[in-house]
This record gives structure tokens, sequence and C-alpha cells, in this order.
């Protein structure tokens, strides 16, 4: 008895430990993505979304870490467990629903066009017709240009946004299509501000561009989903979020309730 006994209290000690190292694996894309992720020269990684991952952690009282991987190689590198929650400012909609399962939103931003400083601004067919317009693959816009697009302007893919920003400046593209706070984060750069011009937000398309920006799961993890959505609620209502957001933005990005 003395040796189960033992033996007992060894594994509840195993078992202890193992659950004080355990952490929460966030899965963010391995490129910059301002304001919302990106790393600076040591490796170190901040913006907005890297604050609310800690709040929210802190929330959960879970140690936390982040595995950063392309962005088309997310979704594969969470089904195969290489981490346990994307949180990378991906959309939750119903096509990515087939595969993977979603927290409850936590920001929600229209999309839009920048072109040329001296375009004429517009974000309508008819506005980019004939034109090449830069897309970061695998994203909700480049979705969004097959629907509407696709007849009347050419695509061209990126791995990042970065390297369309860099298109652009050169007059290699006509327009970047994406996320309406990167680019307008990217438009008050230095470059952005001497070669480009807001053309517009598109007009909006729920099946296409989703419920908003949410964490990304395994649908076989319900009890992650259950912990990251109280946490994510309880930051919205202790002031955290809004402390949160007031660094980056002027006004309140989560969006329509």
């Amino acid at each position: 008895m003395k040796f189960v006994a033992s033996l007992l209290a060894g594994t509840a000690f195993a078992l202890s430990a193992f659950t004080a190292s355990a952490e929460v694996r966030f899965g963010v894309m391995n490129g910059s993505y301002p304001p919302f992720f990106a790393q600076d020269a040591s490796g170190k990684w901040h913006g907005w979304e890297i604050d609310l991952m800690d709040a929210v952690c802190a929330e959960m009282k879970e140690k936390c870490s982040i595995v950063a991987l392309s962005w088309d190689g997310l979704i594969p590198a969470l089904e195969s467990k290489k981490f346990d929650v994307i949180w990378s400012s991906m959309s939750n909609t119903a096509e990515r629903q087939k595969v993977i399962d979603f927290t409850n939103k936590y920001y929600n931003t229209p999309s839009k066009l920048i072109g040329a400083k001296d375009g004429k601004p517009g974000a309508t067919a008819e506005d980019v017709k004939g034109k090449t317009i830069g897309i970061q693959v695998a994203t909700i816009q480049s979705n969004y240009y097959a629907k509407y697009f696709k007849d009347v302007a050419d695509e061209k893919t990126y791995q990042t946004l970065d390297e369309a920003f860099q298109d652009l400046a050169a007059g290699r593209i006509d327009y970047v299509f994406g996320d309406s706070l990167v680019l307008d984060d990217f438009l008050k750069t230095d470059t952005g501000k001497d070669c480009c011009a807001d053309a517009g937000n598109v007009a909006n398309d729920p099946e296409i561009m989703g419920l908003g920006v949410s964490g990304g799961l395994r649908k076989d993890d319900q009890e992650l989903k259950q912990k990251l959505n109280a946490a994510i609620a309880a930051v919205r209502a202790n002031g955290k979020y809004d402390e949160i957001t007031k660094k980056y933005f002027s006004f309140d990005i989560y969006g329509a309730k």
C-alpha cells in the first residue's frame, strides 16, 4: 500500500508539474502586420493583437507563447497541433468554418483599396477595370476579388502585404486591397504618404467578409474555446480592451455588437 500511495503521489506531482509548465500556444503569421502585430530587431513581438493576447492570457491565468508561421500555413499547422489557437487577424468565415472553429470576435473592420496618390477614388468593379490589384494570398480579400473583380481586373498575390506595398509604391501594381486599418497604417508612413492614397472601402459582403476577426481553434477544442470567449468578454467588460485600443487607435475597432 505504501508503494501504491507513493506511486500515486509521484504521479500527482508529475501531473501537477506538467500542468504548471503547460502553455497555450498562439499561432501568428511570420511577418509584419502593423498595427496588429510585428517583431522588432530583437525578435520581440508587439502590436495591438499581441497586447490583447497578453491581456487574455492574464485573464485565463495561463502561460502563453507565440508560434510564427506563414499565413497560408496557419490552418494546416493548427490542425496538426503545432499550436493551439490562430491569433493573427483571421476573419471568421463560413468557408473556414468548414475546417476549423472560432472564438467570439475580438475586432471587425471594413476592407478597402489604396492606389496611386494621383489616382481617382473609387472601389467598385468599374473603378478597377483594367487594373492590377495586389492582395495577400488566402485572404477574404482574395475571395472578394474572385466574386466581384475577377472579370475586370488582374490579381497579383503576395505572401505579405509589405511586399504588395513595395510594388504599389514602385508603380508595379495599381492597387492594394486589404483590411482598412492595416492599409491606413501604411498610408501614414513616409513611403505611403509619398506614393499612395485611399481609394475607398469596398461594399460589404458578409458571406465573404465573415463575422469579424476571431481566434481559430480545432473543432474538438471546446474547453479552450470557452476559456478564450470568457477572457475576451472579461477584458471587454473590465476596460482593458479599451485601454489597449487607445494606444493604437482613436476609435473603437470592435465593430457593431
